[in-house]
């Protein structure tokens, strides 16, 4: 299938969770090799649900997360961000129209960056945490775009992104996080940690190994966002599928049996990361106890 006629869906949501206002952003759109995004999956399996173009590549949104909780404003990942190099442009693929991006989403929603009082990164790969940092007026200086935020990141997440090794250093670029540290706005978390009593973090260990996810939980209503421990809806709901990027992919394995358990428990929302067909669905389970993820339609913003 050619590149113009894969089936693409790059909206931005209105979601209600409880009484929790959330919204589904985009930072754009990217095409990476799909041997990354389905590891040892065969291709003859993967291109039927994800049909590459003729560089093998697939599309992948750049999805954030925004919830107001509690007097909050609470963004989780920002995306690839604004300061991309063109070699970069070209290894990513980045899509963007003219006012498409992270911060142009925000802004439809009257929400200029310093209003953002806590980021959360779910991890420190470049297409999650990119949008953490701007250059300022347009010079060569890096600060955080997020002025007043305080910037959560698990601290041995930190730990990994500050000290990479051969295979990790491609996607931990250091000047996406450590300006953070500079400015006394990086908050370092030491496992699960509770933003409000709505909304909390929780460790899921093997894309990396201090990956964390967001769990939201407001009137009787349950949510996941998976970050990468999900990329695609596919990854939820196969065990065996894990990306080749995962660190521990036996840790992914075991970690996605316990939030199957979760979802299915709970009837939760679940909100993924890089989808561009199935960004939201619900758990289910049949007689046999094979899963299935079944698509939610949401609303989107108007812009």
């Amino acid at each position: 299938m050619s590149e113009d006629k894969q089936p693409v869906n790059n909206e931005e949501y209105a979601l209600q969770i409880g009484s929790l206002d959330v919204f589904l952003l985009s930072d754009g759109l990217v095409r990476l090799d799909g041997g990354g995004a389905f590891g040892l999956i065969p291709r003859v399996m993967w291109e039927m649900l994800l049909p590459p173009d003729k560089f093998n590549r697939v599309p992948l949104s750049l999805n954030c997360l925004l919830i107001r909780s509690e007097g909050k404003t609470i963004l989780v990942d920002t995306g690839l961000g604004d300061h991309l190099t063109d070699r970069q442009h070209q290894i990513y693929g980045l899509a963007r129209g003219e006012n498409d991006g992270l911060i142009q989403a925000l802004a439809r929603l009257g929400i200029m960056p310093e209003k953002v009082d806590i980021v959360i990164n779910t991890h420190l790969h470049a297409d999650h945490c990119g949008g953490n940092i701007t250059r300022r007026d347009e010079g060569r200086e890096l600060i955080p775009t997020f002025s007043n935020a305080e910037y959560w990141i698990q601290r041995m997440e930190w730990a990994d992104a500050a000290f990479p090794n051969e295979r990790t250093r491609a996607t931990y670029l250091a000047h996406n996080f450590l300006p953070l540290e500079a400015t006394g706005q990086l908050s370092l978390l030491n496992g699960d940690t509770r933003v409000s009593s709505e909304v909390r973090t929780v460790v899921t260990r093997g894309h990396t190994r201090a990956h964390q996810s967001i769990v939201i939980e407001s009137g009787g209503e349950a949510a996941l966002y998976t970050g990468d421990l999900a990329t695609l809806a596919v990854h939820f709901e196969r065990l065996a599928w894990v990306t080749a990027y995962d660190v521990e992919p036996l840790e992914t394995i075991e970690t996605k049996r316990l939030w199957q358990r979760w979802a299915l428990e709970r009837n939760a929302l679940i909100i993924l990361p890089h989808d561009t067909q199935t960004p939201l669905a619900r758990l289910r389970q049949d007689t046999e106890g094979k899963t299935q993820l079944e698509p939610i339609t949401p609303v989107p913003i108007q812009q």
